[in-house]
């Protein structure tokens, strides 16, 4: 697949427990930010046609500047094309950003699978913009996937 990435990791906890944080705006804000990104929910309707938009804030410290929307900011509008409770959630990604290259509606597939002692949580990104690299987006979804691991505080697998 062009402009695509998976990723996976299994994860000490329920499927309950993995669905819950993916629809809860204030969890979102705690693990979604890759790396020391910081993240702020906007506002938030977890129902499929329903939607949220969000800021993720690169770090102070960062001399660089990456931002999609800002500087320092990579703000997104997120609607839920799918959700099946406990199992999996599709949505659709649109970055709020006046450069061709972040154009586009992205689609992040997330599975739910359970597995011996836990969840195998699997992230699957579409149509990803041209203005982000697969291999950065993939370092992005290890760090968030390591992020959310710690968020429902257990141990990986």
């Amino acid at each position: 697949m062009k402009n695509s990435t998976q990723n996976s990791r299994d994860i000490k906890a329920s499927l309950e427990e993995l669905y819950e944080a993916f629809i809860n705006p204030a969890a979102l804000e705690s693990w979604l930010a890759p790396g020391e990104m910081t993240g702020k929910v906007h506002n938030f309707d977890p129902k499929v046609g329903g939607s949220y938009q969000m800021s993720l804030y690169y770090p102070q410290s960062e001399k660089e500047s990456h931002g999609k929307t800002t500087e320092k900011e990579d703000r997104f509008i997120v609607r839920f094309v799918e959700l099946i409770p406990n199992k999996k959630i599709v949505q659709a990604i649109n970055f709020d950003s006046n450069d061709p290259a972040f154009s586009g509606e992205m689609t992040m597939e997330v599975t739910l699978e359970a597995i011996e002692n836990g969840t195998r949580v699997t992230f699957l990104f579409t149509n990803i913009p041209s203005g982000i690299r697969p291999e950065d987006n993939e370092a992005g979804t290890i760090s968030t996937l390591e992020k959310l691991a710690q968020y429902v505080n257990k141990d990986p697998l």
